[in-house]
């Protein structure tokens, strides 16, 4: 496992950093577990994600909240990572339909503003002086960038609190709104259908529950799901792995401590 770094706090709700620094004595791969919430990443070493498309990611990169056959590699660990939720993503990047599933250069959401703030991220000597250039960076931001609808936050939070279990038309009827509107605008600020988006929550909530060494069949009753066969299934549709390689991916192993 690298050295994780956290900072002590922050300003920005729905804003968590953190930062990785190791190396290993070989070059090592994972695949990524979708997530949600957008994540940035600021890369000083040697890592590189590859896309779907067998495309080549460096530097600054962001993902979307359900990343298909997106793997990650590299030796040498130096890399700060930003988690957005959904709501403060459409604000601070003006994310929402077109990166749902995709990965996408920070410089093409931020323009020169990328490479200025990459630079000054360079040439800091300490974590916390990273944690304050990106939040700076992100306050910039958020001081101009557009709000979701109000609907949209509760519906999202609502989604959350209730760890993806909520049905729509319930939803739809809490912020009285018709299914089809609530439809429209999840997936134009969100980037994910309503649908979608609570089924990706449940599944952040059984990968984690799988990754403390829960049993697929307990975390299956207590999620909802209507058998273990229904929680493989939903788990092969995020990932195209089994509940085991889930619980054993790299990529929740640091989780409990960059994430807590």
């Amino acid at each position: 496992m690298p050295d994780i770094a956290v900072p002590a706090g922050g300003r920005l709700p729905g804003v968590r950093m953190a930062g990785f620094r190791g190396r290993a004595a070989e070059p090592v791969s994972w695949q990524l577990i979708p997530y949600p919430a957008i994540t940035l990443i600021v890369d000083f070493g040697d890592a590189r994600l590859v896309d779907a498309s067998s495309r080549e990611w460096r530097g600054g990169i962001v993902i979307g909240l359900d990343p298909r056959n997106v793997r990650g590699g590299g030796r040498d660990v130096d890399l700060l990572q930003v988690r957005l939720s959904p709501l403060m993503a459409y604000q601070l990047l003006g994310l929402g339909l077109e990166l749902r599933g995709a990965v996408a250069a920070l410089a093409d959401l931020w323009g020169g503003d990328a490479a200025r703030t990459q630079e000054r991220l360079r040439t800091a000597t300490s974590w916390r002086d990273r944690f304050a250039i990106v939040e700076a960076a992100l306050a910039r931001r958020y001081a101009v960038g557009r709000a979701p609808d109000p609907e949209v936050a509760f519906g999202w939070r609502r989604m959350v609190t209730s760890r993806g279990r909520l049905r729509v038309e319930r939803l739809a009827a809490e912020v009285g709104w018709s299914r089809k509107r609530l439809w429209s605008r999840f997936r134009d600020q969100i980037g994910l259908s309503p649908k979608r988006a609570a089924s990706l929550i449940r599944f952040d909530h059984v990968a984690h529950r799988l990754a403390a060494g829960h049993d697929a069949a307990s975390v299956a009753a207590e999620s909802g799901f209507a058998d273990q066969s229904h929680l493989c299934r939903e788990v092969g549709s995020f990932t195209g792995l089994t509940p085991r390689a889930v619980a054993a991916a790299p990529w929740l192993s640091v989780d409990s401590v960059a994430w807590p």
